[in-house]
C-alpha cells in the first residue's frame, strides 16, 4: 500500500480536527434546555362518591372524559379525602394539613365568625411565589368574610361561591336556619344573586367558561388552576342542555355535564399546545350524601358516605395525568391522601414547603410510577370538632367507639329532600383488614391483638399531637383558625 502523501495527510487530520470540533459544539448547542415548571389544573369536586365514574362502576349514565383521563393517566384506587366533611377537607388540601390541626372543621355557614387563618401558606401562595398565575373558579367554603377569600389566599383571581349551595334560602329541609340570599363572589365583591334552581343551573357553565378563559389568559406562563365544582352537592341543577340526558335521572344528568366540563378544560389545554407539560388531578372532597337517595352517588360499595369516618365517607376517585411523566393505563393501590397533594405539587413545580408544620407526604416517586415506594403508612381519621374516630396503618384500620352518623336503616329520600338519618348512633369498635374486607364488616380484633396495640400506639401519637376531643384531651401542636376581625 502507497503511503499517503505528507500534504495530503496534513488536511485529512485537519478535516477529522474540524469535524469533531463541530460535533462537540453541536452536541453543546442542541443540550435540550431546563423543562419549562408543568402547569397545574386541580378538580375538587364536592359530594362525588368512589362509585360516581363509569370507569369506577356508575351504571346508567357515562363519564367519557374523566374515563379517557383514566386511561392516559394513573388511578389511585386507595385515596382518602382529609376528612369527610367540606370546609374541613378544603382546608387540608390547600395546606397539606389535617384541619383540626388548624383549628378547622366541619362545614362553615354564612358569615362565618372563622375561616382559614390567612397565615397559613396555601398551595396557591407557594406557587404564586414561584411565578405562577393562579386563578380559582368554584366553591370555596373556608370563610366568606372578605379577610378570608381566595384573593387573600394567594389566588390572583376568582369566581364562585363562597359556601355550599344548599345553605340559601331555598334548602327544602332547613328554612328554619334563615340562610341570607346566596350571591357568586367575584374577586373580594359580591356578584348576581343565585335565586333559584334555574339559576343553580348555570353554576357548571359558569365554572367552566371562567376556567377556560384562565387558561387562555395565560398560556404563556406557567399557571395553577383550581377548579373546586359545586356539584354534584345537593341541590342538584343542570343547565337545560344536560337535562334528560341520562337514565340516571337527574343525578346522572349533573354527572354528565361534570364530564363534559372536564372535557371542556382538557381540550382547551389540548388546543393552547399546553396538554403535555399539564400535570392535572381529579379528586373529591368526601363520600356521597347517601340520605339524598336518587339525588345522591354512590360510595362503590365501601360502608357509610358523608359525614363519617367509614370508607365510604373518605374513599374518592383519584386520577392523575400528566403525558409523558405519570404512567398511562396505570392502577396504583398505595395509600394517598388529600393531604398529600400540596408537598407533591410543590416538588414537581419547584416550589418550596411551607413554614409552618405539615402532614401530607410527597409522591412524586409514585406518581411517576415507582411502585417500589410507600409514602404514606399511616392516616388519621378526625371528625366533628376534634375527635378521633379511627385511625389505620397499610390496610389495618382500627375504629373507636363513638357516637356518630349512620346511614344503615334509613329509608333515603327522594326528589332532593334528605332522608332521616341519625348523628347519635353508638358506633362500636372494631379492628378491619381492608384488604380483605373493604366493606368493614368483620371485627377482628380478637385474631389480631398485636395489631390493636400497634393501631393504640399510632392513636396515642395523634392525641398528643392533635388531641382527641372523645378522651376530652387538647394537642399539643394545634393552631388557631382565622377569626373575623373586630
Amino acid at each position: 500500500m502507497k503511503h499517503i502523501p505528507i500534504r495530503l495527510s496534513r488536511l485529512v487530520l485537519s478535516a477529522i480536527t474540524l469535524i469533531a470540533l463541530g460535533l462537540s459544539i453541536s452536541a453543546w448547542v442542541e443540550k435540550p434546555a431546563p423543562a419549562t415548571p408543568p402547569n397545574v389544573v386541580l378538580f375538587f369536586m364536592d359530594d362525588l362518591g368512589y362509585g360516581d365514574l363509569s370507569v369506577t362502576g356508575a351504571l346508567d349514565y357515562t363519564t367519557p372524559n374523566l374515563d379517557k383521563m383514566a386511561a392516559e393517566g394513573t388511578r389511585f384506587t386507595n385515596f382518602l379525602a382529609a376528612q369527610a366533611v367540606c370546609s374541613a377537607s378544603r382546608a387540608a388540601l390547600l395546606t397539606g394539613c389535617y384541619p383540626n390541626r388548624l383549628g378547622l372543621y366541619g362545614a362553615l355557614g354564612p358569615n362565618s365568625p372563622i375561616g382559614l387563618n390567612p397565615n397559613e401558606e396555601t398551595l396557591a401562595e407557594l406557587l404564586k411565589e414561584r411565578g405562577y398565575a393562579t386563578g380559582m373558579f368554584g366553591k370555596w367554603h373556608l370563610g366568606d368574610n372578605k379577610q378570608f377569600l381566595p384573593m387573600q389566599q394567594g389566588f390572583d383571581e376568582y369566581y364562585g361561591v363562597p359556601y355550599s349551595h344548599d345553605m340559601w334560602p331555598l334548602h327544602p329541609a332547613q328554612a328554619q336556619a334563615k340562610y341570607p340570599p346566596l350571591r357568586w363572589i367575584d374577586g373580594n365583591e359580591p356578584g348576581p344573586e343565585i335565586k333559584d334552581l334555574n339559576d343553580a343551573g348555570k353554576i357548571t357553565g359558569t365554572i367552566t367558561e371562567k376556567a377556560v378563559s384562565f387558561i387562555r389568559n395565560h398560556k404563556k406562563k406557567p399557571f395553577f388552576l383550581y377548579v373546586p365544582h359545586p356539584l354534584p352537592h345537593v341541590p342538584l341543577a343542570t343547565s337545560a342542555r344536560f337535562k334528560g340526558q341520562s337514565a340516571r335521572g337527574i343525578f346522572g344528568d349533573v354527572l354528565t355535564e361534570l364530564d363534559w366540563s372536564v372535557g371542556q378544560i382538557m381540550n382547551e389545554l389540548k388546543q393552547q399546545g399546553l396538554d403535555r407539560n399539564t400535570l392535572v388531578i381529579f379528586i373529591s372532597d368526601n363520600g356521597p350524601w347517601l340520605n339524598y337517595g336518587d339525588h345522591a352517588g354512590s360510595s362503590g360499595g365501601f360502608r357509610e358516605g358523608k359525614g363519617t369516618s367509614f370508607e365510604g365517607g373518605h374513599r374518592v376517585p383519584c386520577l392523575v395525568r400528566w403525558p409523558g411523566v405519570v404512567p398511562a393505563g396505570r392502577v396504583s393501590n398505595k395509600l394517598l391522601t388529600a393531604l398529600d397533594i400540596l408537598p407533591t405539587v410543590a416538588n414537581v413545580c419547584g416550589a418550596r414547603l411551607p413554614k409552618q408544620r405539615i402532614d401530607g407526604v410527597d409522591w412524586v416517586a409514585l406518581l411517576k410510577g415507582d411502585d417500589s415506594v410507600t409514602p404514606r403508612d399511616k392516616f388519621y381519621y378526625y371528625y366533628r370538632k376534634n375527635s378521633l374516630e379511627a385511625v389505620r396503618q397499610g390496610d389495618w384500620k382500627l375504629v373507636f367507639a363513638h357516637p356518630g352518623r349512620t346511614y344503615e336503616g334509613f329509608l333515603p329520600g327522594q326528589g332532593g329532600k334528605p332522608g332521616p338519618s341519625t348523628e347519635t348512633h353508638p358506633i362500636t369498635a372494631g379492628l378491619y383488614d381492608l384488604r380483605r374486607d373493604p366493606g368493614e364488616r368483620y371485627d377482628v380484633r380478637e385474631q389480631h391483638p398485636e395489631v390493636v396495640a400497634r393501631l393504640e400506639k399510632i392513636a396515642e401519637e395523634a392525641r398528643t399531637d392533635l388531641g382527641d376531643e372523645l378522651q376530652k384531651r387538647m394537642g399539643a401542636n394545634v393552631r388557631e383558625p382565622g377569626r373575623v376581625s373586630q
